[in-house]
């Protein structure tokens, strides 16, 4: 069941949100596609569903440049007055949303792991055995270094997660609505409210995440040096042993 989970990946093709970056659509479309493939090349090979909420149909481009894949590609038009207003995380709630009705492979699984479009995990299969059958996401803390000043649970690191269906429809499925860009909440801090306000248990990953590729904010590749990757390590390790933080972590 672990290496059964579709991999969920939310594109827009055409940038709604005036605040990104990476606003070519050739360029977003050939990085979604290089996700892809990043995805594909996993061992084993993934599940993946496509889902464009800029009315982008990938259909044509998935089955030229990966003819043997499965991959579901979907697409439909997001509310772009919302997107341009509140950003592009009103946008991804309205992807999920759109997937959880229309994705027959996340139907038949039940479950999906969510990756913004142009990224992937690099250690996807350490995550995945963490799977829960609930839901596991990263949080994201500050402060845990530091001698004078408190560690604090920031927000929720809404580019990777993994969720049942059911979960997701519970608790996250409109979790978009309350995003603000002027008020500068986005949708990891609704996420996180969320967490926070159902009290939500055993849900963060004991593992950090590895994400590469392009982040469309930035239009720049992330690097995770090993360096940086122990220190995230370590903060990981450190925040565990605070007992107001251990009972959010996965067993």
């Amino acid at each position: 069941m672990k290496h059964r989970i579709p991999i969920l990946l939310t594109s827009s093709a055409i940038a709604y949100d005036a605040g990104v970056t990476l606003k070519d659509t050739k360029e977003r479309t050939r990085l979604t596609l290089e996700s892809v493939r990043e995805w594909l090349q996993m061992d084993p090979r993934p599940t993946i569903v496509l889902c464009d909420g800029s009315n982008f149909d990938f259909t044509a481009l998935v089955a030229q440049n990966f003819p043997d894949a499965t991959v579901e590609c979907l697409h439909f038009e997001n509310d772009q007055e919302q997107v341009r207003r509140n950003g592009r995380g009103y946008g991804e709630g309205e992807i999920v949303r759109y997937a959880l009705n229309h994705s027959r492979l996340i139907a038949e699984a039940g479950c999906f792991a969510k990756c913004t479009a142009k990224l992937w995990v690099s250690n996807f299969q350490q995550c995945a055995r963490q799977w829960n059958g609930r839901f596991l996401c990263k949080g994201v803390f500050l402060d845990a270094f530091s001698p004078f000043k408190k560690t604090r649970l920031a927000y929720i690191d809404t580019r990777f997660y993994m969720t049942s269906v059911d979960f997701y429809r519970d608790y996250f499925v409109d979790a978009h609505l309350r995003v603000s860009k002027q008020s500068q909440h986005g949708l990891e801090e609704c996420f996180l409210e969320t967490l926070l306000e159902k009290n939500i248990k055993k849900s963060l990953f004991t593992v950090m995440p590895v994400i590469a590729g392009v982040g469309g904010g930035t239009g720049t590749y992330y690097r995770n040096p090993f360096k940086r990757r122990i220190k995230e390590d370590l903060r990981l390790w450190l925040v565990r042993q605070q007992d107001a933080y251990q009972d959010l972590f996965v067993d």
